[in-house]
């Protein structure tokens, strides 16, 4: 205390009883009333009075001292602090990181893959079961299901499933539960598969009900079936609207409100029903639920000028349209030459033997075969069986290598133009089937844009000019030279090549020849070791 009153009686001295030996003046000299503050005073009375019994170098001195003036500075912060979605969290230790992903459903599944990857992260909650149990009987009844739980079904079924792809897939962005990233992350990735599946379906109907078109009409009748403009009418056909909008008319929403909601649950609808029951259910829903009419008025092509096509077609597309019945039921023979004969008939037509044996069957096919690692061994009964197909498959190699320039004004059909638009759907969608499995936890606009970045044209036609395959490529002579010093007219066409190929491989071997030839062929992922 004697601080505080030696300070007062300092405060308290008048300037007339100060004598300064020095020749400063008064007025030059103030004392600052704010370096004698009342509050340090009485911080360091404080101070004083309970560190008065310890000695100088004491260490509870110290600290005692320490956390006074901690006190006296730190003032309360001003900053305003960030929401908490938007703070870091600190990363799960390894135990629980591998808790959470061994009990989540993606890997509950060993002999589904493709389906096990589609399935949402983490088990469904109170909310969800409360939809469930409000609405998917009357979504099931809309499609044509069996009204009893699917959960009742034996594991070895992939439809043991359905019941939570089909609640995922009405579930689109603008709804309340997408809030959930399990449910959003499970309804985007089945839209990312859905759209292929729709895709490679309505493309393998028309190139087998129109054996002679080309095409470019058939791109115009896919489009006026699932193009993004006609896709609520099918929406409103199948009773579905009031589940997508269940407090809005369909009818007086804004395009922009309307179209992107439908897309996103249409194509995760195909989704689902690809993933549990195959392509044969797509096609009864498309044309039987949705009522799609491909001879309706509205679903033809222009007109436009045709080229005369004066050569025939397989005696299964002689004479007779078919039906999408005949395409879903369809099952080959067990002597089968093909994974998909139909469709090879459809895309390879018959007069191609007349080019068995000449140069490039002789010269430049067996360096072809090489590079792409055909033939396949198969395990057929009679040794006829594959030496017919490998003819067929030569004989398909050098229409993939057909350019039009070549052929297409005198035979139309006789250029790769066909087995390349099989090709870009089944590219499509077996490059999305790698995604999902390959990356579990993602969601579907991120899958999209990888999809699209691996998948670009000028990637294509690049892996096959790598192979060196672009010299075998059969143009017209007076365009040989352009297309082969012109990289704007070449390159399109080693894509076009590229596509066909896979076309061919998917006709001839089935899928998985498809995918040997993407990710290990032509290395589309750019994962292998390159050769120095």
């Amino acid at each position: 205390m004697e601080l505080c009153s030696s300070s007062s009686s300092l405060l308290r001295v008048s300037p007339e009883k100060l004598s300064f030996s020095s020749s400063i003046s008064i007025s030059q000299f103030q004392l600052k009333p704010s370096t004698f503050s009342k509050p340090r005073l009485r911080i360091h009375a404080s101070l004083a009075s309970e560190t008065q019994g310890l000695p100088r170098d004491s260490p509870q001195r110290l600290l005692k001292e320490l956390a006074q003036r901690k006190q006296s500075t730190t003032t309360p912060s001003k900053k305003k602090l960030p929401p908490k979605r938007f703070i870091l969290r600190p990363p799960l230790d390894d135990k629980k990181l591998a808790e959470r992903f061994l009990n989540s459903p993606q890997l509950s599944l060993k002999s589904f893959p493709l389906l096990s990857s589609c399935l949402p992260p983490s088990n469904l909650n109170s909310s969800d079961r409360t939809w469930i149990d409000e609405y998917l009987l009357e979504a099931k009844q809309a499609l044509g299901y069996s009204l009893d739980p699917s959960d009742t079904l034996s594991d070895e079924n992939p439809a043991k499933h359905f019941d939570t792809l089909l609640y995922l897939a009405f579930q689109h962005p603008s709804c309340d539960r997408a809030r959930a990233r399990h449910v959003k992350n499970g309804h985007s990735r089945l839209w990312f598969l859905g759209q292929y599946v729709i895709e490679l379906a309505v493309t393998e109907f028309f190139l087998q009900r129109y054996p002679r078109e080309p095409p470019g009409p058939m791109r115009e009748r896919v489009f006026a079936l699932i193009g993004k403009r006609f896709l609520p009418r099918w929406i409103k056909a199948a009773n579905l609207q009031n589940l997508v909008f269940p407090y809005d008319d369909i009818d007086k929403l804004l395009r922009k409100d309307r179209e992107p909601v439908v897309k996103s649950v249409f194509w995760a609808l195909f989704g689902a029903i690809y993933l549990c029951y195959g392509m044969p259910e797509v096609y009864r829903v498309l044309f039987e639920v949705f009522g799609m009419d491909p001879d309706a008025d509205d679903c033809q092509p222009r007109a436009r000028r045709q080229l005369e096509d004066v050569d025939y077609v397989s005696v299964e597309f002689e004479g007779k349209k078919l039906g999408w019945q005949d395409i879903a039921t369809y099952k080959p023979p067990e002597d089968a030459l093909f994974a998909h004969p139909r469709l090879f008939r459809a895309c390879v037509p018959p007069g191609m033997h007349r080019f068995r044996g000449n140069i490039w069957d002789f010269d430049s096919k067996p360096k072809v075969m090489q590079a792409l690692g055909y033939p396949l061994q198969m395990n057929d009964r009679i040794q006829e069986i594959t030496e017919a197909r490998n003819i067929e498959l030569g004989l398909g190699l050098q229409l993939c290598f057909l350019h039009p320039s070549k052929h297409k004004f005198e035979h139309p059909r006789f250029c790769f133009e066909r087995l390349e638009y099989v090709g870009q759907k089944i590219q499509d969608i077996a490059m999305a089937e790698r995604l999902l499995m390959k990356h579990l936890d993602a969601p579907g606009k991120w899958l999209q844009e990888k999809h699209r970045r691996l998948l670009m044209n000028k990637f294509c036609g690049r892996y096959l000019r790598e192979k060196r395959l672009h010299n075998f490529i059969i143009y017209s002579e007076e365009v040989h030279d352009r297309y082969e010093h012109n990289r704007r007219l070449r390159n399109p066409a080693t894509t076009a090549v590229q596509q066909a190929i896979h076309g061919l491989a998917y006709t001839v071997y089935g899928k998985p020849d498809v995918r040997r030839l993407m990710f290990e062929v032509f290395d589309f992922e750019q994962i292998q070791p390159k050769a120095v």
